[in-house]
């Protein structure tokens, strides 16, 4: 471990306490249509144990729990105590029974091979060591276990102009993993893949799903957008700047209103999906 990795989690764990309330509440569909097709991707089963790494919310880890009742356990794990605390809410309104911990993915406090499920869903960027990491996923699984991790793919051009507005006031920490040079695995589906086979999974493949972002507003935009981890690009920009990104971003965002006026883009979810080594 290095010096800067207790700092890095450190950041992470107080920039998601400090969104805890507002992610994923601005009524833009985003994270939790993702998480759901990551669920539908690995299939889970009654009776089956599941482990959720990074769970936030719960946006995965609630209908993980649902799927694998009824003998079926789900242990969800985030730096946050924040978003625990909204996972632990949203689990007692459904009646589920979820085994919610703060802990550090990186290194999770797990006992290996008793797994059947491991899910992660947007989170192996925020990592240091995602390779590491992922291997230490990987020896979670039980024989015939799977595994399935959420990243981003291609993103629309408008949306990605948007994103590029932050740029010249973005935190090292926030810079996109796709464009940090060209052996990030990351940037494509190839490099994922290569990063779980590495890991040790088996019968690695990738699943691409296109989601439709309807933001609507560019105020409902701002909204989502510091509802969650991007809290920490608008905090670097400075107040004199403000006036000028949003007045930038609504014009990128005229080139994407439907007949409706509504603002659509869209965002590619890439799923990498392993099996265990184990027979």
């Amino acid at each position: 471990m290095t010096d800067a990795e207790p700092k890095a989690r450190g950041g992470v764990a107080t920039l998601f306490d400090a969104v805890a309330d507002d992610y994923d509440q601005s009524g833009v569909e985003f994270f939790e249509p993702i998480a759901r097709r990551l669920v539908e991707s690995l299939a889970p089963s009654p009776g089956e144990q599941v482990a959720d790494l990074g769970c936030g919310r719960g946006a995965a880890t609630l209908p993980l729990a649902q799927a694998v009742q009824p003998g079926g356990h789900v242990v969800g794990l985030d730096l946050s105590s924040g978003m625990l605390a909204h996972a632990r809410s949203a689990a007692a309104a459904r009646g589920l029974d979820i085994d919610l911990r703060v802990d550090d993915v990186a290194e999770p406090n797990l006992t290996e091979g008793e797994f059947d499920v491991v899910a992660a869903s947007l989170v192996l960027f925020f990592l240091p060591d995602p390779a590491a990491a992922l291997a230490r996923w990987v020896r979670l699984l039980g024989p015939g276990g799977r595994i399935g991790i959420a990243t981003f793919g291609a993103q629309d051009p408008i949306y990605k102009a948007v994103d590029d507005e932050f740029g010249p006031w973005l935190p090292p920490f926030m810079r996109d993993p796709r464009v940090m040079g060209p052996d990030s695995p990351f940037g494509s589906d190839q490099g994922m893949e290569k990063l779980l086979v590495g890991a040790g999974a088996s019968n690695v493949r990738t699943v691409t799903f296109r989601l439709p972002v309807r933001i609507g507003t560019v105020e409902r935009w701002e909204a989502m957008s510091r509802g969650t981890g991007q809290r920490a690009m608008w905090a670097s920009v400075p107040t004199e700047e403000l006036p000028g990104l949003r007045a930038r971003v609504s014009d990128h965002f005229a080139k994407a209103r439907t007949s409706e006026g509504e603002i659509e883009v869209w965002q590619d979810i890439r799923y990498t999906l392993g099996r265990s080594p184990r027979l």
